[in-house]
Parts: C-alpha cells; sequence; structure tokens
C-alpha cells in the first residue's frame, strides 16, 4: 500500500516490522506501544527508559499522548459499534485488513 508517497508493508502491523523499516527509533516505539496495550508496567519502564534519549522529553510525551490515543479510539468505537467498511483513503476495508493480516485475530471475525 502506499501512504503519502512511500511504500507501507501493513503486514508488519500483525506480523512483526522488517529491519528496513523507515520510522526513526521504530523498535523502541513499537516496544513502547505494545508494553502499554499489555498494561505491563515493569515493559513500560524500560520502554520509556529507552525512547527518552532517542526522543527527548517532549518526544516521549507524544508518543504517549498517541498510544493513549490509538488505545481509547480503538476502545471507543468498539464500544458504540461504530462500522468499518472503508478506509480513511477510500480503499476497501476487506483488502487492507487481508494485507494487514487483521482477519486473523479472534474479535476481527465477522459474525456468523
Amino acid at each position: 500500500m502506499h501512504v503519502q508517497g512511500k511504500e507501507v508493508a501493513l503486514a508488519g502491523v500483525t506480523g512483526g516490522f522488517e529491519d528496513g523499516v523507515d520510522v526513526p527509533h521504530a523498535a523502541a516505539l513499537l516496544a513502547f506501544a505494545e508494553a502499554v496495550v499489555a498494561r505491563d508496567d515493569a515493559r513500560i519502564a524500560n520502554a520509556r527508559a529507552a525512547l527518552l534519549p532517542a526522543l527527548g522529553a517532549a518526544g516521549l510525551v507524544d508518543a504517549a499522548a498517541t498510544v493513549a490515543a490509538f488505545h481509547g479510539f480503538v476502545r471507543i468505537a468498539d464500544a458504540i459499534g461504530i462500522p468499518h467498511f472503508t478506509t480513511p483513503a477510500g480503499g476497501e476495508l476487506d483488502d487492507l485488513r487481508a494485507e494487514a493480516g487483521i482477519d486473523r485475530f479472534y474479535r476481527a471475525q465477522a459474525p456468523a
């Protein structure tokens, strides 16, 4: 998938990102996001300690706000039952879900 002129490997969302990801500090950011979602205080502390020298205090606050916002948006959407039919770019959601591997998750399965 192309996003803002760059090729994005959506399979990395569920299968892990490759070393060639063009995001500064990608591994540390991912570790932080996963620790927050897992609600693991020790992992969160370790991830923050790794991010602080890389991003600075303001960057760490931005990363934390982004993780918190996305974590909250998903919970709100699930709670109120927002239907998802298309992607923000107007593409088909089914194609995006398949490419990212999201359909493999239990909760993503459509009711029979």
